[in-house]
């Protein structure tokens, strides 16, 4: 059996001569929380809704629990839970009046309401009338919503989309505890790269409707390079010195600016500076941002 929850093979979407998603290869662990990504109109949402069988693919595999969707889409929509777009509810009832419909669907013990708002934070707020909620608690409430059949996938559509940071932080800490402490994997779709980096294990970069990198969070930090910023009173001899080392940087004002090195380099380079009567203001590492990594990747001029 594959280690795989989610696995595509040459997933394509087309309309009329238009392919909104073409030769997608997703892998998605058990465990994983992975961050798919990629800008506006990338084709996120056109393959989630084939995920969840929403809309059929023009070609391809889709398996999900090691199982064909074709074959087995109920048994495996059992099992999972989704946020597309914006949550649906009853603006005039209350959250476990809404909760109550749906559970009534799923047929699941009343007592998973009450789980489910705990899992979320809204308890203290579950009598009160959903249409006073704020942005962020109606997008709680359809994370409720979706984890009320108690799924083994959550697949989360933009879950932070229209947030003010404080939305976005409670729901980036609500995702992160997903796999901790429910064995949920989860599968969130966003453009913000630096909320996924927060709070993704692996990621998927999608343009144009096809994936451009797939990885782990960490594998990616290593490919980030970094660079050190030395800012000191006289650059000009300062570069010289530099240059003696070995060090060759770029000279912008009083700064100056090399190429990784490591702590030893700089602790040399620091002490001579000092010995030859050189103040040194300030020293600083540069980490290259996964973003500065994913624009390399994705090419110039498109935006995530």
């Amino acid at each position: 059996m594959s280690d795989n929850i989610i696995q595509t093979a040459n997933l394509w979407k087309t309309y009329r001569d238009r392919a909104a998603v073409r030769e997608l290869d997703l892998h998605i662990k058990k465990g994983d929380i992975y961050g798919f990504l990629g800008p506006n109109g990338a084709g996120k949402t056109t393959t989630i809704r084939m995920l969840l069988g929403l809309i059929k693919p023009t070609k391809g595999v889709i398996r999900i629990f090691d199982k064909d969707i074709r074959k087995d889409r109920m048994d495996i929509l059992r099992r999972v839970g989704s946020l597309v777009e914006y949550p649906s509810y009853y603006g005039h009832l209350n959250a476990v009046e809404n909760l109550e419909t749906l559970r009534r669907i799923l047929d699941v013990p009343k007592s998973r309401i009450t789980e489910v708002l705990s899992i979320v934070d809204l308890t203290r707020d579950a009598k009160r009338s959903v249409k006073g909620y704020s942005l962020g608690m109606k997008q709680r409430l359809g994370i409720a919503s979706a984890l009320l059949g108690q799924p083994d996938l959550l697949i989360l559509d933009e879950p932070t989309n229209g947030l003010d940071p404080a939305g976005i932080q409670e729901i980036r800490e609500l995702i992160k505890r997903m796999p901790l402490e429910h064995g949920i994997t989860v599968l969130v779709s966003s453009h913000l790269l630096s909320e996924v980096e927060q709070m993704a294990s692996r990621v998927g970069i999608i343009r144009e409707g096809k994936m451009v990198l797939q990885d782990t969070i960490a594998n990616l930090h290593s490919q980030t390079g970094s660079s050190i910023r030395l800012t000191v009173s006289e650059p000009e001899e300062a570069m010289k010195l530099a240059r003696e080392q070995g060090q060759f940087g770029q000279r912008e004002g009083a700064a100056l600016t090399f190429p990784y090195m490591d702590n030893s380099a700089i602790a040399l380079l620091v002490r001579r500076l000092v010995e030859q009567d050189h103040a040194v203001y300030r020293v600083e590492e540069h980490r290259q941002s996964l973003e500065d990594l994913f624009m390399r990747v994705i090419g110039e001029g498109a935006t995530v």
